[in-house]
């Protein structure tokens, strides 16, 4: 029987203290660090339920060569990093420096900054050099640039390849958008398009903000 839970800030709580090492002084201090930034900011940053996500699907998967676009602070490459092997990468686009000086500090200390590389630039461009065969691919930039990256990203990703958007849900404004958000009508635009897209598979999975689960066929 399908029976729907919904969520208030307790039942959230309760959801992301029963996970595996619920209590990660490298990741509490880069919370709390990046909290520092603004409540606009500090936003950006995914949940923990979404971090422990990552390292266990990483690892299970058996991924050896990753791609995160949109780095931030670096809270979801330290999980992807960690749930790789010692001889994976993860491949970090990003624009800005302070934000992801905080995030080289974060893999040093959490032991996981051999397996990764950052390209600090525009990520529309970059991602043009991003060479396959990729396994694994979390994007969590601009909206309006997700379909760019996806497109471009895509045939880099190998068959049986997992990509995965962020921030599908839109804080439930898929259901009722915001007209003058173009942010908004992007993600929603994308998620029909890829409901629709027979080179893949795909779920919408109500972590956090939404997960828009995608692997190549």
């Amino acid at each position: 029987m399908s029976k729907f839970t919904p969520l208030n800030d307790e039942l959230y709580s309760y959801i992301t203290s029963q996970r595996s090492h619920a209590s990660d002084p490298v990741l509490e201090k880069l919370r709390a660090e990046t909290e520092t930034l603004g409540d606009d900011l500090k936003q950006m940053q995914i949940g923990p339920d979404q971090g422990t996500f990552f390292t266990i699907l990483v690892a299970a998967l058996g991924v050896k060569n990753a791609l995160e676009i949109g780095t931030f602070t670096g809270y979801s490459s330290t999980c992807i990093a960690r749930g790789l092997p010692a001889d994976g990468k993860l491949i970090c686009l990003d624009q800005n420096e302070e934000w992801t000086n905080i995030a080289r500090r974060t893999w040093k200390e959490a032991g996981v900054d051999s397996k990764i590389e950052l390209r600090i630039g525009d990520g529309h461009e970059n991602v043009k050099n991003v060479q396959g065969p990729l396994d694994f691919v979390f994007i969590d930039a601009d909206k309006t640039g997700y379909d760019h990256y996806y497109e471009t990203i895509l045939p880099q990703v190998r068959a049986g390849g997992v990509i995965i958007f962020d921030n599908m849900l839109r804080g439930g404004r898929v259901i009722n958008p915001d007209a003058d958000n173009e942010n908004d009508a992007a993600v929603i635009a994308l998620n029909q398009k890829l409901a629709n897209d027979s080179r893949i598979e795909c779920a919408l999975i109500p972590i956090a903000d939404g997960l828009m689960f995608c692997r190549k066929i």
